[in-house]
């Protein structure tokens, strides 16, 4: 697999994302995937607001959150099925602006995904929208993937034995947001300017069509959902940090 980021100029609000994507990317192998930063999807929408103080931030979160909480930190909030800060509400590299998330990112890179094959003369082909978050109890980002069309976003290997013959009764990978941290290492979060990039021969099945909710689990499901809720508040001891 090689991860090939792409320095472009800076991308303009309400710019056409197709004709932006087809300037920088000439060629496409079949068996490639197009990765592109959910920031200049946003600003191709005009998905963007200034904020004149804190009561209206706090008003867009919650707008544009399906829960909030607001924490000494941050405003924890869940939206489109992730958990997030700040509903995903971005100032870096905005000029002064706020940068929300893309309405849709699955339809756009449905559509994306289309306008390319037809370009290219490619039929297999992924389109991967990525943004950055953080990691519970981890220091730094890593990429997640909003929206993805053309492959599979999820590897299951339930049913299936290990080296030693065991079978797995739960085990699965999570394609996509593997996928999305790769790009995003070598795309950068400062002033690099690589919003694109592409992956050459990825290890996923491709396909037509995409389960927007198979990387999506009922929180009362999550693994992790017993230890935060019982968690008590520190009165000592050893400190989480």
């Amino acid at each position: 697999m090689l991860v090939k980021p792409i320095k472009t100029r800076i991308f303009k609000e309400g710019e056409n994302l197709f004709n932006f994507v087809t300037h920088y990317i000439k060629k496409l192998p079949e068996k490639s995937v197009v990765i592109i930063t959910s920031k200049i999807v946003a600003l191709a929408e005009n998905r963007t607001a200034i904020i004149k103080n804190e009561k209206t931030r706090v008003k867009l979160i919650r707008a544009e959150s399906e829960f909030a909480m607001h924490t000494k930190y941050t405003w924890l909030t869940i939206k489109d099925g992730m958990v997030m800060s700040s509903a995903g509400i971005d100032e870096s590299n905005a000029n002064g602006k706020i940068i929300l998330l893309p309405k849709n990112s699955f339809k756009v890179a449905s559509v994306l995904r289309k306008q390319l094959q037809k370009k290219f003369k490619v039929k297999n082909l992924g389109v991967l929208i990525t943004d950055s978050r953080l990691m519970p109890l981890r220091s730094g980002v890593t990429g997640v993937a909003l929206g993805y069309a053309g492959f599979r976003g999820i590897k299951s290997y339930i049913g299936t034995p290990d080296i030693f013959g065991r079978k797995f009764h739960f085990s699965r990978t999570d394609i996509a947001d593997s996928l999305a941290t790769a790009a995003v290492l070598v795309m950068g979060e400062g002033r690099e300017r690589h919003p694109l990039a592409i992956i050459e021969q990825p290890p996923i099945t491709f396909c037509e069509k995409t389960n927007s909710k198979e990387l999506l689990i009922d929180i009362a499901e999550d693994m992790y959902m017993p230890l935060f809720s019982k968690m008590p508040k520190q009165k000592g001891g050893k400190k989480i940090h």
